[in-house]
């Protein structure tokens, strides 16, 4: 409400300084224009960007440093992410999938206080299938801190749904050298089985990972829950619904020691899920809720 009524007499003031001559200048009248638009866009940066101003972490996570709530509806805040829609593999993605990632509505949007994931079975461009994948690449990365992510699961066989991390440096030394930290990967196939998954080079740059599959987590689908990181130097151990369900120890030769940017993606068919997809499957939803960084 404050910057309602700020903007509103910042407005007026110009205008009376410059009344007398706007309406027969139309150099006067174009400088007035850009002034009150230069502002307004200000105040919509202001409130898209998940970054919180004046933060002063306390170590402990508990001090919220970046978030989306998904509150605004429509496309997703381009302060916070982008969507990735150019194949990096040759026209394809990577681990045989069978998607086409696009930026369309029918894919990606924020509606009822939820971002929704979407995976179609449709002809695009070459593919069977349709579907979304956005990253903080370049917009929001971190070092160190506690993400929680609040997101209910698509349904259907094949559906690959994912919230993850990448190295900062991946432009720089690619994968998997950059690092990669796997928050919460689903296949539908195996039901109630969350996974949780480091991945990294080992001394000769050849990938090795190590992950842990949680097998108690019912109604993924139905229901909430809350996938949630906590990092630091020494360890960093994976939760859901505040319960540990896998830790890895850290150290400094390891990737895990820099910035990583998030993503957030439902990818169809693929290695994870057998390199199959169920015959009946038309469509599928992650549907997140939240996205909050502590630091």
């Amino acid at each position: 409400m404050l910057k309602n009524i700020t903007k509103i007499v910042i407005v007026i003031f110009l205008f009376s300084c410059k009344s007398e001559n706007i309406e027969n200048d139309p150099i006067l009248n174009q400088d007035f224009l850009v002034q009150v638009e230069s502002f307004q866009q200000t105040e919509e940066d202001l409130g898209c960007s998940g970054l919180i101003p004046n933060v002063k972490p306390t170590g402990d996570f508990k001090t919220l440093i970046w978030s989306d709530e998904f509150d605004n509806d429509g496309q997703v805040c381009d302060k916070n992410w982008y969507a990735e829609i150019i194949p990096p593999n040759n026209g394809s993605w990577w681990n045989n999938e069978l998607q086409y990632y696009t930026d369309d509505r029918k894919n990606l949007r924020v509606e009822d206080g939820l971002l929704k994931i979407t995976a179609l079975r449709e002809s695009y461009k070459g593919k069977e299938f349709s579907s979304a994948r956005i990253v903080s690449k370049d917009l929001f990365d971190f070092m160190y801190g506690r993400v929680d992510v609040k997101a209910r699961l698509p349904k259907g066989g094949g559906t690959w749904p994912a919230i993850w991390m990448i190295g900062s440096n991946f432009d720089e030394v690619n994968w998997p050298r950059s690092g990669e930290i796997d928050i919460m990967e689903y296949d539908y196939y195996r039901k109630d089985k969350i996974h949780t998954t480091v991945h990294m080079a080992n001394e000769n740059g050849d990938h090795v990972y190590f992950t842990s599959i949680k097998n108690d987590i019912s109604n993924v689908s139905e229901e909430f829950h809350v996938y949630s990181l906590e990092w630091t130097s020494n360890e960093l151990i994976f939760l859901i619904d505040n319960v540990i369900v896998y830790s890895f120890k850290n150290s400094p030769t390891y990737p895990f020691n820099q910035k990583f940017f998030l993503i957030l993606n439902v990818a169809v068919g693929g290695n994870f899920v057998g390199n199959r997809v169920d015959t009946e499957f038309s469509e599928g939803v992650m549907e997140i809720d939240y996205v909050r960084v502590y630091k």
